[in-house]
């Protein structure tokens, strides 16, 4: 008997669903959190360059007509109550609601689990590149350009890179938006494992509203969004190379939890007969097609006289 490939076992091993273990799965969102604020704010802060890039950016949304960050960062700010509200929702939603989905999908989904935090890993993993490579200021940094750094106005904590915090966090990592890209993340994965339709909806607005949300705190142009889904799509696209498949198509429960025997399983397609060659024929469907061109005899007359 010839020994598996370690190449064969270890795509095996990837594209088996597991059952995640709660201390292990503790540990390393804490470690990946740590690790990225860690290199995040240790990108030099370069300021010129990145207030260079802002304008650069700024000119590209005007030549586009997607330049609306002004007027909803000055239209918002006129309600106090909305602008302070979506101030707090920049600061908590994105890491409650992140950490939310990620214990649902532990106790509910674990077969999936692991898959789909992996996307979550290497979206914000591919993130700290767009830090490095193209530190890029946001709208309220931007010199002489009328946006309304809001956390400061009206004095409240909305943002690491306003008002006490900014001395802790790098105000110059804007691109790509990791608040887009975690929002879409739990957003797909409501869409796709949630079952009550009123939290599907929920799920597809959440990253809308997010989308709102930053604007209109001055801390993101709608271009940083748009970062913010193509670091997200480039990580879907590196986890079906390292699973072998798509997050969303490993099954809810993994196969040594008794929860799996329940679990509804997808019916295979039937084969299109208009399209299956003769060489494709099995020794049944030549029975078939005999019995179906055979001509029926006619019944014959037994006389009972005799």
């Amino acid at each position: 008997m010839q020994p598996i490939p370690t190449k064969t076992r270890l795509r095996a091993y990837l594209s088996t669903p597991r059952r995640p273990r709660f201390v292990v799965e503790l540990a390393l969102i804490a470690l990946s959190y740590w690790v990225y604020s860690l290199i995040r704010n240790a990108v030099p802060e370069r300021e010129h360059l990145a207030v260079d890039r802002a304008r650069q950016l700024l000119d590209l949304e005007k030549t586009l007509h997607i330049d609306f960050e002004h007027s909803v960062n000055h239209a918002v700010n006129g309600v106090t109550w909305l602008i302070v509200s979506m101030n707090y929702y920049y600061a908590t939603l994105h890491f409650v609601v992140t950490i939310g989905v990620l214990v649902w999908l532990f106790h509910s989904h674990p077969g999936r689990y692991r898959a789909v935090r992996t996307v979550l890993f290497l979206t914000t993993g591919l993130a700290l590149f767009g830090y490095f490579l193209f530190a890029l200021a946001p709208p309220r940094l931007l010199p002489d350009a009328g946006y309304i750094d809001t956390v400061l106005v009206h004095h409240t904590w909305g943002s690491m890179a306003s008002g006490d915090m900014k001395n802790v966090s790098n105000q110059y990592a804007a691109m790509p938006s990791m608040h887009i890209g975690w929002s879409t993340w739990c957003a797909m994965a409501i869409v796709m494992f949630a079952r009550p339709m009123w939290v599907k909806v929920l799920g597809v607005l959440y990253p809308m509203v997010t989308l709102l949300v930053i604007v209109a705190t001055g801390n993101h142009f709608v271009l940083d969004a748009v970062g913010g889904w193509i670091t997200l799509a480039a990580a879907f696209g590196l986890q079906c190379l390292v699973n072998g498949r798509s997050a969303y198509r490993f099954p809810q429960y993994p196969p040594d939890d008794p929860r799996a025997a329940t679990e509804p399983r997808d019916r295979p397609a039937e084969p299109d007969r208009a399209h299956v060659g003769a060489a494709g024929r099995g020794r049944h469907d030549d029975d078939d097609d005999s019995r179906r061109e055979r001509p029926q005899r006619e019944p014959v007359e037994v006389s009972s006289s005799p």
